[in-house]
């Protein structure tokens, strides 16, 4: 009788498996084969592909651009020439299953618009690859822990796209609140938002079923700001969201406005918008106060304690840093620094916001 053949993705699955109970004694991740760099795809090739990530990954030395998926065909001649893709690491959204049998490919980097972030998350997964998925991770928290819960069916990584919690004044703020360094925390300021339009009406961020306006765009900077500069988790949320270019927003909000209750009685304000530009984080403490201003730009993060300690821009590229990390954490097959659980928090409190905003800023209590 002839043994059973058995897919691509079903070997890795279960070589995975094993490699992971003989290094660690219990069941673990698919680990990536013996090679220098990681191949990444992009699923998705806006602004954010194009401006940071593919650059980014030129820039990287535990991953590299390999692949790309892509809905617009005319965008595929100028990527392949760009940056040598072979024909065989191109893909549309419905051939991306098809990536399981691409021994190239280790990562699939979701970079879609938020509600079409699941669909492809999910795909990737069952393909037997690492997800990264961009941040909002999705839609709500079913949608959330969908996404989770394939990634370890499969027995691959997820990471969500958390710049920031890589950039090291973030990590030394990070720091202070973690060993008390100016004392017991007692109130958090942070906002994060942008004074500009998008007046193409087919932009996903004017489309509220797409994960448009400015509190899924924005607003997760400032609510994760607030999470990692205390280092606890939010039991209240309030909020309020309005629009004033109606012509523009009548579908999402332009202006989002939110506070979160802390465990012992600590307070955060928050705020995002699409019509005025803010970018900072402001701790303040018993014994001092330390701030980030800017606190999540693509360049220039920079912040000040009341000691007069400076915190000097980083001159290395963000999204190269989160990459590399994400792609070592692969390698050595621990947890990656933003995994999905922090996206899933994000996104409860963000509906959290919204349904307060429906309800008059009422007081919500977060499970």
């Amino acid at each position: 009788m002839m043994p059973k053949k058995i897919s691509r993705k079903q070997f890795l699955k279960h070589a995975g498996t094993a490699i992971g109970i003989a290094a660690t004694g219990f069941p673990s991740i698919i680990l990536p084969r013996k090679r220098d760099k990681l191949g990444v795809a992009l699923v998705g090739l806006g602004g954010y592909s194009t401006g940071r990530l593919a650059p980014g990954l030129q820039l990287t030395e535990h991953c590299e651009l390999r692949g790309i998926v892509t809905g617009t065909p005319s965008k595929i001649p100028r990527w392949q020439r760009e940056y040598d893709i072979p024909d065989k690491n191109v893909y549309s959204y419905e051939t991306l299953p098809d990536v399981a049998n691409n021994d190239d490919i280790d990562i699939l980097y979701i970079v879609t618009p938020p509600a079409i972030h699941m669909r492809d998350a999910i795909r990737a997964a069952e393909a037997g690859k690492h997800v990264w998925c961009e941040k909002p991770m999705a839609m709500n928290e079913e949608e959330c822990r969908a996404i989770i819960n394939t990634a370890e069916k499969n027995g691959v990584f997820l990471s969500i796209g958390y710049r920031m919690q890589h950039e090291p004044n973030t990590q030394t703020i990070i720091g202070y609140g973690e060993n008390n360094t100016f004392g017991k925390i007692t109130a958090v300021q942070t906002g994060a938002g942008y004074n500009g339009a998008h007046p193409d009406p087919t932009n996903w961020r004017r489309i509220g079923r797409l994960g448009g306006g400015a509190l899924y765009d924005m607003g997760v900077y400032p609510i994760n700001a607030a999470r990692y500069s205390t280092g606890m988790e939010p039991l209240t949320v309030s909020g309020r969201q309005w629009s004033e270019r109606t012509d523009m927003y009548s579908d999402v909000d332009e202006f989002t406005e939110f506070e979160l209750g802390f465990p012992g009685g600590l307070m955060a304000k928050g705020e995002t918008s699409f019509g005025k530009s803010v970018n900072y984080l402001n701790v303040e403490c018993t014994d001092g106060w330390y701030r980030l201003e800017p606190m999540q730009s693509y360049t220039g993060v920079q912040g000040e304690t009341s000691e007069g300690t400076r915190l000097p821009p980083d001159p290395n590229h963000q999204q190269a840093r989160q990459m590399d990390n994400d792609a070592l954490a692969i390698k050595e097959n621990r947890k990656p620094l933003v995994p999905g659980s922090e996206g899933l928090r994000d996104i409860q409190i963000v509906n959290a916001i919204m349904e307060s905003s429906r309800n008059g800023g009422a007081r919500i209590e977060l499970s």
